[in-house]
């Protein structure tokens, strides 16, 4: 269920912005908006308190928002504590993000090596990675895994390369343990 909330409230947003001509400035704001959500623990805390009546929270979301987002935002925002949805607001908004990132043809790539990269290893990952995708660009997020001894795993969406020795000596172990000896 949660999963079709976020669909819902963040294809509209999304339709929302293409067709108002606002996508880069509702993904911006989208993006400040979840940042503030997961920096603010005490918003949420608020937000899901039994005691405050729904009418409050909206106008507390409102005001908080209002001097920084456009209308748009602070409408969307209102509207989704309005339907009780609070919960579900970053999930929404790291959903219509994501929209937006497939709409503008970003890439957001997960590089796990097993040692840190130069700057050059990493360009020429990512000049790879432009070749072989439909892609224009990328957000590389780059993290250190000094189990896989060697190589690399690259993961964009659902899709995974795992050229990591770790891997390779997993898989040719399991063949050795296939072997019968006679």
């Amino acid at each position: 269920m949660a999963k079709l909330v976020k669909a819902v409230y963040g294809d509209a947003l999304f339709e929302l912005a293409v067709e108002e001509n606002k996508t880069d400035a509702l993904f911006e704001e989208a993006q400040a908006v979840l940042a503030s959500f997961n920096e603010n623990r005490d918003l949420i805390k608020f937000l899901n308190h039994p005691k405050i009546e729904n009418e409050k929270k909206q106008e507390v979301i409102e005001n908080v928002y209002e001097k920084f987002v456009s209308k748009d935002m602070t409408g969307f925002l209102v509207l989704i504590v309005s339907k009780g949805r609070y919960n579900d607001i970053p999930a929404i908004l790291t959903y219509f993000i994501d929209k937006v990132k497939e709409y503008k043809h970003i890439g957001v790539a997960y590089v796990t090596s097993a040692k840190e990269l130069n700057a050059g290893q990493k360009a020429a990952i990512e000049e790879k990675l432009l070749k072989t995708t439909k892609y224009q660009s990328f957000e590389m997020k780059y993290k250190i895994d000094e189990s896989l001894i060697g190589g690399m795993i690259i993961r964009i969406g659902d899709r995974v390369v795992d050229s990591s020795i770790k891997t390779k000596l997993s898989g040719l172990s399991s063949e050795l343990l296939k072997i019968q000896l006679n």
